[in-house]
């Protein structure tokens, strides 16, 4: 119904403990080859980042020979490294740090002690004609804002929100499409100092619960209805259903699709406009905020329970994301950038910092494959998009159809293309530069919504190799471990952080003494952010990300949690129980369910169906598997813990390595044997 183009980066969201199996090559995965695009010396010496390389040669003395000694000098001097770069974007201090790094130490540093400012400050320092949002759905409507507007409006809303007494660390929760009215809603709470969450509104009343009811919201911002494939997909009476059930709901409020001129809602309830007439001025008060004061809280994936909630410090945020949009994207004020997302995906957070660069952002409202694969490329050249962001899934789905964007738009203006969400096949690196704009900068990212950015992406200095992730970001000190906790490259390892870095998260909402925190990054290397994937660091200091190293699933690039699919078939009678997991078929992930039914019911269509609609109403279409299977068991560890790794890995026709730990091994062989029929071009009815 509205699944986004990608929805997440990988990120650490389990409690497994066992690191997993390693495996040793004896050549690099990515051997050396010839670059497929290099940057020419006058993009080299026009980027912020050879900018930022000469100014902090001059700021240390030292001569910096490649960027990786560039890098060495940010990760092993953090403390002069985020200073300086604070100094050279501009970033304002209301109170200036007493410290800028404390105690060394994973987690628990404090940066910029005693330092205040407001990220929504930052966003809105223009104050102008220039365009700062276009807003565009898939039938076509399209509505622009400018700076000055934006500035306006987000003026109205927070004194509209003060009167509704919202004040700083109050929760305020979206239920929003990825319209204006998003960008405006957040960037009030962040002027107030109160802490902005999102859902995208496909989620239904348990998704949204587990998500949004964790945080006991005083104020819900709701679409009316949302539009996808051209179908209308009303939300109030998800919010009904939802609001009734979190108490400390005070108020909702209706924001009105494009298409719609005007929208009933229940009584008690304000509409967008009368939010907005609230208001006693529409100019902006920003409040001092200590630097790692909560701006939003996002969400993992569920994986081995309800979501946690990830609280993010406005100061880390701001700081990370204007190093990745200044230096490693070589943003400008005279860009337009687009990004395919939802406002639930931490993309979407990662886009609306890029205001602070002060150049134009484009909000894109429904499917991308409406009416054709051809839509995202024909609007970029109709809006003049130079910074292009979209899934890994998008990009080999247009490979797969043979489409070429070069002929369908004039992609001339297109800089840099950005992909994430999953990785980009060393294939799909080929065809953009055969068939998008050879003279582009790709630039594959990767992190995490645990970090609200990147661990790893791309650098407007390098050149770039099929299927590698460029370098890794300044600030951060990644690595390769293998199951000993010995750095590696040339073989596959656990991606980890040696030193923490500003964009950490604060903590975890509802966890006082940061148990959970602890558990989910640093119980297999102590002191050391564990993060989940499973990569390789080349010789050349690119990286090749290899997957998850735990069980979480990656349909099209989007990240599920095994457990918001079991949750609902825990509804359905016929079901004893199921194990999820994906297969690879034709270059992407698809979900498999397994299910044990009861001995007197068989799995036929109707159940099947029932399976399905009770999963995308539970959780979202996103969630639905494409295969349904019966099997007679499932396996299990010793302590009854599913393993799903184990599944994962038959159907990837690799050894399943721990059988040695499940209670019923034998059980295995249904698996091995339905492996051939998984492969097979159409849903497999078992």
């Amino acid at each position: 119904m509205h699944p986004p183009a990608g929805q997440e980066f990988f990120g650490k969201n389990s409690y497994a403990r066992n690191p997993g199996p390693f495996q040793r090559r004896s050549t690099p995965l990515n051997a050396p080859d010839a670059p497929l695009w290099q940057p020419s010396q006058a993009r080299r010496s026009s980027s912020a980042m050879a900018s930022f390389w000469r100014a902090a040669e001059a700021h240390t003395g030292q001569r910096f020979a490649d960027y990786a000694a560039l890098h060495r000098w940010s990760v092993e001097h953090s403390a002069d490294f985020w200073s300086f770069y604070a100094d050279f974007a501009g970033v304002q201090f209301t109170d200036p740090p007493v410290e800028v790094k404390g105690p060394d130490r994973m987690p628990g540093t404090e940066w910029f002690r005693g330092a205040s400012l407001n990220y929504a400050e930052h966003m809105l320092r223009r104050n102008d004609d220039k365009v700062a949002l276009i807003y565009r759905t898939e039938s076509g409507h399209t509505h622009r804002r400018t700076y000055a507007e934006l500035r306006n409006e987000v003026g109205r809303c927070a004194s509209a929100l003060r009167q509704l007494g919202v004040e700083p660390g109050d929760r305020v929760a979206g239920y929003l499409v990825n319209g204006p009215e998003t960008v405006i809603a957040f960037l009030a709470c962040a002027s107030i100092g109160a802490i902005w969450s999102a859902c995208s509104p496909d989620f239904g009343v348990a998704g949204a619960r587990d998500r949004l009811g964790q945080i006991e919201p005083r104020v819900v911002i709701t679409s009316d209805r949302y539009f996808y494939n051209s179908r209308q997909f009303e939300c109030l009476a998800t919010i009904q259903d939802f609001s009734a059930g979190v108490p400390s709901i005070q108020h909702v409020v209706v924001v009105p699709f494009a298409q719609s001129s005007w929208t009933q809602v229940p009584h008690g309830w304000l509409t967008w406009g009368a939010l907005l007439d609230l208001a006693s001025t529409d100019e902006p008060e920003f409040t001092p905020l200590p630097f790692d004061h909560p701006l939003y809280i996002l969400y993992s994936s569920g994986t081995t329970g309800a979501p946690k909630c990830l609280v993010h410090g406005a100061g880390g945020t701001l700081l990370q994301h204007r190093k990745e949009h200044q230096l490693h994207t070589d943003l400008r004020p005279d860009d337009t950038i687009v990004y395919f997302t939802t406002c639930g995906w931490m993309m979407w957070n990662w886009l609306v910092s890029a205001l602070a660069t002060g150049c134009t952002l484009v909000l894109y409202e429904g499917s991308l494959n409406h009416p054709d694969l051809s839509t995202a490329w024909r609007l970029a050249e109709e809006l003049g998009v130079t910074v292009f962001g979209t899934s890994a899934s998008f990009v080999e789905a247009c490979m797969r159809a043979g489409i070429r964007p070069c002929e369908i738009a004039d992609l001339s203006a297109l800089r840099t293309l950005l992909s994430t969400g999953s990785p980009l096949s060393p294939a799909a690196f080929r065809w953009v530069y055969a068939n998008v704009n050879d003279g582009l900068h790709l630039a594959s990212i990767s992190g995490g919504t645990d970090i609200v950015s990147c661990f790893v992406l791309g650098n407007p200095l390098l050149p770039v190799y099929a299927g590698e992730i460029q370098c890794a970001g300044l600030g951060m000190d990644v690595a390769a471990f293998d199951e000993r906790g010995n750095s590696v490259r040339s073989q596959q390892g656990e991606l980890v952080c040696r030193r923490p870095f500003p964009s950490m998260p604060v903590r975890f909402w509802n966890d006082p003494d940061g148990e959970r925190y602890r558990a989910s990054y640093f119980e297999i290397y102590p002191g050391i952010w564990r993060h989940g994937d499973f990569v390789e660091i080349t010789p050349r200091g690119g990286i090749v990300i290899l997957g998850r190293s735990d069980a979480i699933l990656m349909p099209g690039g989007v990240r599920i949690g095994t457990a918001e699919i079991y949750r609902p078939i825990e509804t359905i009678p016929q079901v004893v129980a199921g194990l999820a997991t994906t297969v690879r078929r034709e270059g992407r992930d698809e979900i498999v369910l397994f299910v044990v039914v009861r001995p007197q019911d068989k799995l036929d269509e109707a159940l099947r169906e029932t399976i399905q609609d009770a999963i995308r109403r539970s959780a979202s279409p996103r969630h639905v598997p494409r295969h349904v299977l019966a099997v007679p068991d499932l396996p299990r560890t010793r302590n009854g813990k599913l393993a799903e790794l184990a599944v994962t890995r038959i159907l990837r026709n690799e050894p399943a390595t721990n059988r040695e730990s499940l209670v019923n091994p034998e059980c295995l062989a249904v698996f091995e044997s339905l492996r051939p029929q998984l492969l097979a071009a159409e849903p497999v009815h078992a």
